[in-house]
């Protein structure tokens, strides 16, 4: 377990750039929170957040290894992933463009939610490449390696909360430009192909 700065420092800048460069649950935070406000976007952040340090726990106790011995298995699992948020970018891309307002409540039926956002970080590839190589690069072997994987699970959700909380706030700051239909439609539009090209690119870096 890291017990010193020195060594707990590479991994908190890996948490760092994982958890805030733009990637498929990133986008669709951003547009929940512009559609709906940052309160709105807060049960997407947590379920985001803990699905992400629960997959990071799933691989160090076992999974990854799965994975990395069924390469035919984890393709499939990738594809399958990749089909999803394309689908999900297509319904943002034709989502009704009426100008968004914060709370509505006969839109609450199409937020993403807790359990959605938990959910989309299983199907999301990025996410399971970022775990693979938290259990393949920070992770201790030998006798403490399962309490080292829960550790490394909890420091990566306390990392990623501020960070997915970003992009929320970004939303909430673009929605202040959303004042008429057409500009709602540029966004979903953008916000549809923004998440379609990080769908795919997950699958290819």
């Amino acid at each position: 377990m890291p017990s010193t700065f020195s060594s707990l420092l590479p991994f908190l800048l890996f948490a760092f750039v994982a958890s805030i460069t733009p990637g498929p649950t990133n986008i669709l935070v951003l547009s929940n929170s512009a559609r709906y406000g940052f309160k709105a976007a807060l049960p997407i952040i947590f379920g985001a957040c803990a699905s992400a340090a629960l997959i990071v726990l799933l691989t160090g106790y076992g999974l990854g290894e799965s994975f990395s011995q069924r390469p035919l298995l984890l393709m499939t699992f990738q594809w399958g992933g990749v089909a999803w948020l394309t689908f999900l970018a297509w319904k943002i891309f034709c989502a009704p463009v009426e100008t968004p307002v914060a709370n509505q409540p006969d839109d609450k039926h199409r937020r993403l939610g807790l359990w959605g956002a938990a959910g989309l970080q299983l199907i999301n590839p990025k996410t399971w490449m970022m775990a693979l190589a938290v259990v393949s690069v920070f992770a201790v072997h030998g006798k403490n390696h399962m309490v080292h994987v829960l550790y490394l699970s909890v420091v990566f959700f306390l990392v990623s909360i501020p960070c997915v909380g970003f992009w929320a706030a970004l939303g909430t700051g673009s929605s202040r430009m959303l004042t008429s239909p057409r500009s709602m439609q540029h966004f979903n539009r953008c916000m549809g192909l923004v998440l379609l090209s990080s769908a795919w690119i997950s699958l290819i870096v």
